[in-house]
């Protein structure tokens, strides 16, 4: 069951191979004694280039044909509606093809997995063989939109792309990675326990690229064991690419210790929201949260929101509010860890496909999730580190569309909120809602001041799930 997450204190071991020696580039230029460490080279570290400036790189490359892609992945890029490259596009892209590691920090929903998908199915059109990339992300969930997109971007080389991750047959992975597809996408956890079996680590011998999707997330105390075995049956010459929305200390520690010269583009510094994005917040008592996600959400069609997600902090949290809103004759879809893997998948289908126009979800869907039509963002609890805040709003305004995040801030919640209003060097406006209005549908059914501590009683059928305690 999931937990409330909790202030933990990470400690990165030096020993941690995050890049692999790579022969073919240059090494350090220095003679030293063999009892001493050798030293660890700087990052070359590039942010943002300035687009007035003339000689900036953002400012030359506009078109995907100045990236060194193939003809072919040019015309898919066409196909696909992309016309010119994003800022992280056009700074990785061409280092990837030349051969370097690289780390890309930038926004979410700016195209960080075209800027790894290309240069990798690039390379793959070259020379295609066995298991060519292996992609490691956190969630069952972005590891399947994942394999969309490589399908996606590869529909012309007939790709062969496998998924592996949990709750799905082991037995079943196992004969498909036997098959060598030119792409594994997989989680941390079911990658390690298949590559334990001596007779699925040759297959990945020869891979070329390893990514590492979300890497602040991967990079983390909880999945160093699966990564280590990941890298012992990866060949040394491979190419790593990390792909990140924020910069944690942990994997700024890791980069200062690679012992290659890793090229480092930052989009942006710290934490930061996109600027299409309307962050706002509601203050109300703990206890009738219910009732202002309700108002809310009687509000979209009014508001012209086709799609919204609400975060949860607990699985409890899920189920009661589902059930809550079932009886209020909505349908939502529903994600989170003790659903089954396959009911986790059909759940995000109807939320993509508009069989439901509301995904009630934990953590599980704070990351990497790309849906068009998602417009809002309801933090029903908020979350307690300021860069989940980050990767939670994501999910809407992505790609230059307009979105709109509404935080529920009970009494409770105050500092929380002021450490995420900090985080993102953002002070975030009122949701404009008058109180009577939230609380027109409540009628006198029943007094509950006590248990609710307010002066307004509670009309079915929010009666039952209000007056129930919340399970945390």
């Amino acid at each position: 069951m999931e937990e409330q997450q909790q202030e933990k204190t990470h400690v990165v071991d030096s020993n941690f191979p995050l890049f692999s020696k790579t022969p073919k580039r240059p090494k350090l230029q220095k003679t030293q004694n063999p009892d001493e460490s050798p030293e660890i080279p700087k990052l070359e570290k590039e942010a943002s280039s300035n687009p007035s400036n003339p000689d900036s790189a953002a400012a030359k490359t506009t078109l995907f044909s100045d990236l060194g892609l193939s003809e072919w992945a040019l015309q898919t890029c066409k196909e696909l509606g992309m016309k010119n490259p994003t800022q992280v596009q056009s700074h990785c892209i061409p280092k990837i093809l030349s051969g370097r590691d690289v780390l890309g920090l930038a926004q979410t929903g700016s195209g960080k997995t075209a800027a790894f998908a290309l240069p990798i199915l690039h390379r793959l059109a070259e020379d295609p063989f066995g298991v060519f990339a292996l992609v490691i992300t956190p969630t069952r969930e972005l590891a399947y939109q994942l394999a969309e997109q490589f399908r996606a971007f590869g529909s012309c080389l007939h790709l062969r792309c496998a998924v592996v991750v949990g709750g799905m047959d082991l037995l079943t992975q196992a004969k498909t990675l036997m098959g060598r597809p030119h792409v594994v996408i997989a989680t941390p956890g079911r990658i390690k326990v298949l590559l334990e079996n001596p007779d699925i680590s040759p297959v990945f011998s020869r891979t070329k690229f390893l990514v590492l999707d979300e890497a602040d997330r991967l990079i983390d105390v909880g999945f160093q064991e699966e990564l280590r075995v990941v890298f012992k049956c990866l060949p040394k010459s491979r190419q790593t690419l990390l792909f990140s929305a924020t910069m944690t200390s942990e994997l700024q520690t890791l980069l200062e210790l690679s012992e290659n010269k890793a090229y480092f583009y930052e989009e942006y510094e710290g934490f930061k929201t996109v600027d299409t994005l309307n962050q706002q917040y509601i203050q109300m008592p703990k206890n009738v949260k219910e009732v202002y996600l309700v108002y809310i959400l009687s509000k979209m069609e009014e508001m012209g929101i086709r799609s919204a997600i609400i975060f949860v902090s607990a699985c409890s949290t899920c189920r009661l509010l589902s059930s809550l809103l079932k009886e209020l004759d909505h349908e939502p879809a529903t994600l989170y860890s003790l659903e089954s893997q396959s009911a986790r998948l059909a759940s995000l289908h109807r939320f993509k496909s508009g069989q439901a126009s509301i995904l009630i979800a934990t953590d599980l869907a704070s990351r990497g999730l790309d849906i068009p039509t998602v417009d809002l963002v309801i933090n029903y609890d908020l979350p307690r580190d300021p860069t989940d805040y980050v990767h939670r709003v994501g999910r809407t305004a992505r790609a230059g569309r307009e979105g709109l995040a509404v935080s529920l801030v009970a009494q409770h919640d105050g500092k929380l909120m002021k450490a995420i209003e900090a985080e993102v060097g953002k002070q975030f406006e009122k949701f404009e809602c008058k109180e009577n209005e939230v609380l027109s549908d409540i009628t006198k059914q029943g007094s509950y001041r006590d248990a609710m501590q307010l002066d307004f009683t509670i009309s079915t059928p929010l009666l039952q799930y209000i007056h129930m305690p919340m399970l945390v």
